[in-house]
């Protein structure tokens, strides 16, 4: 799942932007703060490079506690989710994740989420600069015997990296309760609840960064002797919005408010895997007929990755030309540390969206060479079923 990376200065006493749990813990450590998703939050540390190539090669401790945490319960939760998003929710088992979408009647995208499945409810976390308007469209069409709860009471960190699991075992973690997994045999999209002395922490092995890593739900009065407990491993340290945003272009995953919007459809985002086989068969959800026929009939555009030459990068609304001609736009764009050169990800014609097309892209009035690529521009560390 993603979020919106619209960065602004620090907003400094404006009463209307507010402060995470971590706020101080962050301003101590460094943390160059700017206004985002109506919170200051930490945007570098020690610079944006430096933090996304230690995530990396170690492990980064991100932030999102902006995010917002829902918990969905009551009879017949998960059919009423399907009603909701375009997933398969009657048989996603316990302890398992799904990322999703929340589609609009036409099937635009409102926004992206992930749902995991508790057992005895299904928690779900949507984005920060959506979360208000997220609220208020699932709750207005939940039927009667189906409560959501918002979590407001909970942080939510992020450990990513090679080194993530070996940080977070350092911990010392047993389940919350007899029977549950034990944090090594978390995989990929799977989750449990752990103790932490007398805190219970609700943890997935996820994240958005395209490494191994996990995202940790804890209550937010634990929260900063959480992360002290975390970067007092030599190989984890705080790290920024900046980093995560370049991470996660790096990985291509798309960001809400850039990459996916109410206008652009699951097809035509590449996110067609998010809707299985009886999903769109049977339809029932927001849009399903119009994204049935997106299927059928193909999008008139792709997102695609885009390999830049030179040094110069492309950002978002920038023009994607052929010939002379205009056949796409960039929705997110910048320098990917690891691979030492521009990237950039769009929407082009589907006729020009086969790896290997070179086209061009307008900046600054200059003309830059591009060529399409597969996604994701670096490949995936996650661990998954089956792996040591």
């Amino acid at each position: 799942m993603s979020d919106t990376y619209d960065l602004a200065p620090d907003a400094g006493e404006c009463p209307a932007v507010l402060d995470l749990p971590l706020d101080a813990w962050h301003r101590a450590r460094g943390g160059r703060m700017v206004e985002f998703a109506g919170y200051h939050m930490p945007v570098q540390y020690e610079g944006i490079m430096a933090e996304h190539l230690w995530t990396r090669s170690q492990a980064g401790l991100f932030d999102v506690s902006h995010m917002g945490q829902l918990i969905l319960q009551g009879a017949d939760v998960a059919a009423a989710l399907e009603t909701l998003l375009p997933g398969a929710f009657q048989t996603l088992a316990a302890g398992k994740l799904r990322y999703s979408l929340l589609l609009a009647d036409d099937g635009g995208i409102l926004d992206d989420l992930i749902v995991t499945n508790r057992g005895d409810a299904f928690y779900v976390v949507v984005n920060g600069a959506t979360k208000h308007a997220d609220i208020a469209h699932i709750t207005a069409r939940l039927p009667a015997g189906v409560t959501l709860e918002h979590l407001t009471g909970h942080a939510l960190l992020a450990l990513q990296g090679p080194a993530a699991a070996q940080a977070l075992a350092s911990l010392d973690l047993v389940a919350w309760q007899d029977g549950g997994p034990a944090l090594a045999d978390l995989r990929f999209m799977e989750a449990g609840a752990f103790r932490w002395g007398n805190v219970r922490l609700d943890i997935s092995r996820s994240g958005y960064t395209g490494e191994d890593g996990f995202e940790i739900s804890v209550p937010a009065d634990a929260a900063e002797a959480l992360a002290d407990a975390l970067i007092a491993v030599p190989s984890v340290k705080p790290i920024g919005l900046g980093a995560r945003d370049s991470l996660r272009l790096e990985a291509g995953l798309p960001l809400y408010g850039h990459d996916l919007s109410p206008d652009i459809d699951p097809v035509e985002a590449d996110l067609g895997f998010a809707i299985p086989a009886r999903r769109r068969a049977e339809g029932g959800f927001p849009g399903a007929g119009q994204i049935a026929a997106a299927f059928a009939q193909g999008p008139a555009r792709r997102r695609v990755g885009l390999l830049i030459e030179g040094r110069m990068a492309a950002r978002e609304g920038a023009e994607i030309v052929r010939e002379g001609r205009s056949v796409g736009t960039v929705t997110s764009g910048g320098f990917a540390p690891t691979l030492e050169r521009p990237i950039a990800m769009g929407f082009v014609e589907t006729a020009l969206a086969q790896p290997g097309t070179p086209l061009s892209i307008l900046v600054r009035g200059k003309t830059l060479a591009a060529t399409v690529t597969s996604l994701p521009f670096t490949p995936p560390r996650y661990v998954r079923k089956g792996a040591a």
